[in-house]
C-alpha cells in the first residue's frame, strides 16, 4: 500500500476491466480539508507564476521547513523567518528575474499536500536557473506547518556559490 507522510492512500486503486463498480470500491470524494488545501496551494502557485505573490505567503510563523539532501541550504529551518532569512531572501537576491513555477502535479490527502513542479528564472550573472522540485506539506487552518523540499542540489549549489546576493 502506498503512503504519504506515513498515511495510507486508500481509494486510489484503479480497477481495470470491471463491468460495474460497487460502492464499496468507489474512491471517496475529497473531503473539505483536501479541497481547501488544494485550492489555497493552487492559488498561491498561480500568484507566484503571475509575479503577484508566492507559496511562502502560506507559511505559518512556526513552520518546520526541511530542505532534504546535501545542498548548501539543506537543514531544518525552525520558523518562517529563519527560512525566509537564510534561504528565500538570499536566493531571490541572486536572481535578475524571479523564479516562475510550472506545476506538473498537485495532490492532497487529508492535511498533506504534494506539489511537483519546475521553476526557472535568470540569475544576476545572466545564466538561466532551472530546477525541478517536489514539496511535501502538512497544512493546518490554511497554513503550511511542516514542509520537506526536494530538488537538484547540484543546480542549486552552482547558483548559490557562483552568484553573490
Amino acid at each position: 500500500m502506498l503512503s504519504f507522510f506515513g498515511r495510507s492512500l486508500q481509494g486510489l486503486a484503479l480497477l481495470v476491466g470491471s463491468a460495474a463498480m460497487t460502492p464499496a470500491f468507489a474512491a471517496p470524494a475529497p473531503d473539505n480539508q483536501e479541497a481547501q488545501n488544494i485550492a489555497l496551494t493552487q492559488a498561491a502557485f498561480d500568484r507566484w507564476r503571475d509575479g503577484k505573490g508566492s507559496p511562502y505567503d502560506l507559511l505559518a510563523e512556526d513552520v518546520q521547513w526541511t530542505i532534504v539532501g546535501r545542498s548548501a541550504a539543506s537543514k531544518l529551518y525552525p520558523s518562517r523567518e529563519a527560512f525566509m532569512a537564510e534561504v528565500i531572501r538570499p536566493f531571490n537576491a541572486r536572481m535578475r528575474t524571479p523564479l516562475r513555477p510550472t506545476v506538473h502535479q498537485m495532490m492532497a490527502d487529508g492535511d498533506r499536500v504534494a506539489i511537483f513542479f519546475d521553476a526557472q528564472g535568470t540569475a544576476k550573472d545572466g545564466v538561466e536557473y532551472k530546477n525541478t522540485y517536489a514539496w511535501l506539506w502538512r497544512m493546518r487552518e490554511g497554513k503550511i506547518v511542516e514542509a520537506h523540499a526536494y530538488f537538484d542540489s547540484i543546480v542549486f549549489n552552482d547558483l548559490w556559490t557562483r552568484v553573490q546576493p
